[in-house]
């Protein structure tokens, strides 16, 4: 009998250890695939003891394998790059709404999802990234481009550098110019945009930036933590490519620069939620927000939030107006965006 009862209580040992173990696990896709990061992973799996499993994908990547796994998706946290994949993830039942006085205190209503029906909330932004135009100082001055509408003027005409229309950076821009200028007024500017082009689009943002410096193209947009990065780099060759240009933050006299959002959700199936939101919590700390900001040169999103990142600083003069669009309203218009662009040849 007690030669039973031992085993019964090593059996029920066990199972704890093991509930015990399992409680200590993160799953975590994520599209941020930035080196920097590994830092706030490690800094956060050392203060908990949860380990973090990690699939790293893009953002379409990451929703077309959360609909493919349904209900036995291992995944606890969703990390993704653009505000409109965010939307349409939510739209699309792929995020666990929470609730959490700690990522409600921090984030503001602006750059988080509105709350739902039970008062949670399915999505949080935990960093921005501006989206500015670069231009070749010895050509043009700030004035030639202190608007997006500008580039599709005709003093540009084989002189513009941007990558492809369908990335997510430039969907979401097009579809912020379609909230603000209407559909027919943008597929007007975005025609502009086609007839402007320098090249067919190609590369990521840091081969415009290039593409500029080296006489290719006159002026292009990229995302600011890649001219950050660029600004920040001690290889010589990034530095004359930024010692010929010049930045600037467009519209500013009226509706304000465009901002993505790259943010966090817990999965709709997540088997470790606890874990989720502690996780999500960290990322909206001051230590993860300055980390944001000086590993990856990113705003950060969370409230009151200082940070010493001197390219950032420099390109703006410590503040710019950013745009205040609802992150539906965006999302919303990505089939018609796609459609414009099909139609005026924009690849």
């Amino acid at each position: 009998m007690t030669f039973t009862k031992s085993i019964v209580g090593i059996a029920c040992l066990l199972s704890t250890l093991s509930t015990l173990a399992q409680d200590k696990i993160l799953n975590i896709y994520s599209a941020r695939h930035y080196p920097t990061d590994e830092v706030m992973y490690s800094d956060f799996s050392k203060a908990t003891g949860i380990k973090i499993n990690r699939v790293d994908a893009d953002d379409a990547g990451i929703l077309a394998r959360l609909r493919a796994e349904g209900a036995a998706s291992p995944a606890d946290v969703i990390l993704l790059v653009d505000a409109a994949r965010l939307w349409r993830a939510e739209v699309d039942g792929l995020f666990l709404p929470i609730k959490s006085a700690k990522l409600e205190e921090a984030i503001p209503t602006i750059l988080r999802a509105k709350a739902s029906d039970n008062g949670g909330t399915a999505w949080f932004g935990l960093s921005t990234r501006a989206r500015v135009i670069v231009y070749d100082k010895v050509t043009y001055n700030k004035t030639d481009v202190d608007s997006y509408e500008k580039l599709a003027e005709s003093k540009f005409k084989g002189k513009l550098c941007i990558r492809s229309g369908s990335h997510p950076y430039n969907l979401s821009l097009f579809g912020a110019m379609t909230e603000h200028l209407g559909s027919q007024k943008t597929e007007i500017w975005l025609k502009g945009l086609v007839d402007n082009m320098a090249r067919s689009p190609k590369g990521g943002d840091t081969d415009q930036i290039k593409g500029v410096a080296s006489g290719e193209c006159g002026v292009a947009v990229t995302n600011t933590y890649y001219l950050a990065r660029m600004m920040r780099s001690s290889n010589p060759a990034d530095k004359a490519v930024t010692d010929k240009i010049g930045v600037v933050f467009p519209n500013q006299s009226s509706w304000g620069t465009h901002v993505n959002v790259a943010g966090g959700a817990v999965a709709r199936y997540a088997k470790n939620t606890e874990n989720a939101v502690k996780f999500l919590e960290y990322l909206a700390s001051p230590s993860a927000q300055n980390h944001f900001a000086n590993g990856n040169n990113e705003w950060p999103a969370a409230k009151g939030v200082g940070f010493d990142n001197p390219a950032l600083k420099a390109m703006t003069g410590g503040s710019f107006k950013s745009e205040l669009l609802p992150t539906s309203a965006v999302g919303m218009n990505q089939i018609k965006v796609q459609q414009m662009l099909d139609r005026v040849g924009f690849k």
